[in-house]
């Protein structure tokens, strides 16, 4: 997953690191009442790094995992710790992935 350098990110930016429609992050949001975008007077929102960590929770519980609303909110308030953890262990396995592709490439394609 990307790197989150940023202090606030705006709606799109949030989308397309979660690869997620804009309109799903404001269902969320009302789904999940934790979810508490900063809002300027011009009622945009931006969300902080906290914010999109999440949000990456509620896409792996929701998109990955396959729960339902209700039963996404249950683990985040029964057992948000352990879910963080998987979520971050899921996320450094893809980039490990990534990059022993990205070496296979560069191998020219070979089998060990």
């Amino acid at each position: 997953m990307e790197e989150l350098s940023k202090q606030y990110y705006k709606i799109k930016e949030v989308a397309e690191i979660l690869d997620v429609p804009q309109s799903t992050l404001r269902f969320w949001e009302k789904e999940f009442p934790m979810i508490k975008p900063i809002r300027s007077s011009h009622n945009i929102r931006y969300y902080r790094p906290q914010d999109i960590e999440l949000l990456r929770i509620i896409h792996y519980l929701i998109k990955d995992k396959g729960l339902k609303i209700e039963a996404a909110r249950e683990q985040l308030r029964s057992n948000k710790h352990n879910v963080s953890r998987r979520v971050e262990i899921i996320d450094r396995l893809k980039s490990v992935r990534s990059e022993l592709a990205n070496l296979l490439v560069a191998l020219g394609g070979r089998k060990l």
